[in-house]
C-alpha cells in the first residue's frame, strides 16, 4: 500500500478573497501542509493587514488586487502569480458576497451581482487556471459551495441560486476534465462561527436557537474546521475524490430536525 500523504511543499495555491474569515482558515491549513499560499482582494487595506494576520503564523502570504468577476483582471493577475511565485497547482475559489433580500423585493441588478461573483468568477478563475494544469496532468480545483446548494431559505434566492449553480459546475468540471489528472470538488460549510455571524450567535437570539437545535454537533462550526476538507481535497490522498460535495456542517443537513419530546415517540 502507498503511503497517504497530505503534504503540499512546493505547490502554488490561491485562494480567493482570503483576506479574512473562512478563506484565511483554509489558506492557513493548506501552508500547514507546505503551500504558498497567493491571496487576493479588491481591497489594497485588507491585503495590507492581512499580511500581518498569516505572519502571526509564520506564513509568508503573496498578496494581489484584482476582481475575480473582470476576465482581463484574472488573467493579468494569474501571470504575475506564475511570474512571481509559479504555476498555480491549488485553486480554491473562495471569494463571495451574500444579499439577502427577498425576492418580490430584489432587484434584478442585485440578483446579477451576486451570481457574478458567486459563480461566473468561479467559471473564470478555473478557466484561466484549468489549461495549465491540463498541460501538467496535475491540479486541484475546491469550489467553495453551501448548504444553499442544497436548501432553499427565506431571502438568499440569489445566494443559493448561486451556489446550486456552483455545485453543478464542479461536477461539471469534473466531467471534462478529470480524465487530464485534475480533481475539482466543492465544500459547503455549515453555520460558521465568524465576524460576520457574530451579532445572531447569542443565547435566545431565534437562529441561534435554530442552528443549535438543528446541528446535531450542537455547535457553531469553526473556520478551522474547514481546512481539514481543505487539505484532503488538495493533497493526494484525497486524488481518487472527484466532483463530489462536501458538507461540513456538523451534521445538518443529515437532520431533518427534531421536536420536544421526540425521545418518546
Amino acid at each position: 500500500m502507498s503511503k497517504i500523504s497530505f503534504d503540499l511543499a512546493g505547490k502554488i495555491a490561491l485562494v480567493t478573497g482570503a483576506t479574512h474569515g473562512i478563506g484565511m482558515a483554509i489558506a492557513k491549513g493548506l501552508a500547514q501542509q507546505g503551500a504558498k499560499i497567493c491571496v487576493n482582494d479588491i481591497d489594497d487595506d485588507k491585503l495590507a493587514s492581512c499580511k500581518d494576520e498569516y505572519a502571526k503564523d509564520g506564513i509568508d502570504v503573496y498578496t494581489l488586487n484584482f476582481n475575480v468577476t473582470c476576465e482581463d483582471e484574472v488573467d493579468k493577475g494569474i501571470s504575475q502569480i506564475e511570474k512571481d511565485c509559479g504555476p498555480i497547482g491549488i485553486l480554491v475559489n473562495n471569494a463571495g458576497i451574500i444579499k439577502r433580500i427577498p425576492i418580490l423585493e430584489m432587484p434584478v441588478q442585485d440578483f446579477k451581482e451576486v451570481l457574478e461573483v458567486d459563480l461566473v468568477a468561479p467559471l473564470i478563475l478555473a478557466k484561466r487556471i484549468a489549461p495549465s494544469m491540463i498541460e501538467r496532468r496535475e491540479g486541484k480545483i475546491i469550489n467553495m459551495c453551501s448548504m444553499m446548494s442544497l436548501y432553499g431559505r427565506y431571502s438568499v434566492s440569489a445566494y443559493a441560486s448561486a451556489k446550486g449553480g456552483l455545485k453543478l459546475l464542479t461536477q461539471n468540471m469534473c466531467c471534462e476534465w478529470a480524465k487530464y489528472g485534475l480533481n475539482i470538488n466543492g465544500i459547503a460549510p455549515g453555520y460558521i462561527a465568524t465576524a460576520q455571524t457574530a451579532p445572531i450567535r447569542v443565547n435566545g437570539h431565534p437562529f441561534n436557537d435554530l442552528v443549535m437545535t438543528r446541528t446535531p454537533s450542537g455547535r457553531w462550526g469553526e473556520p478551522e474546521d474547514l481546512a481539514g476538507a481543505a487539505i484532503l481535497l488538495a493533497s493526494d490522498a484525497g486524488k481518487f475524490i472527484n466532483g463530489q460535495l462536501i458538507y461540513v456542517d456538523g451534521g445538518i443537513v443529515a437532520n431533518f430536525g427534531s421536536v420536544k419530546g421526540e425521545n418518546d415517540i
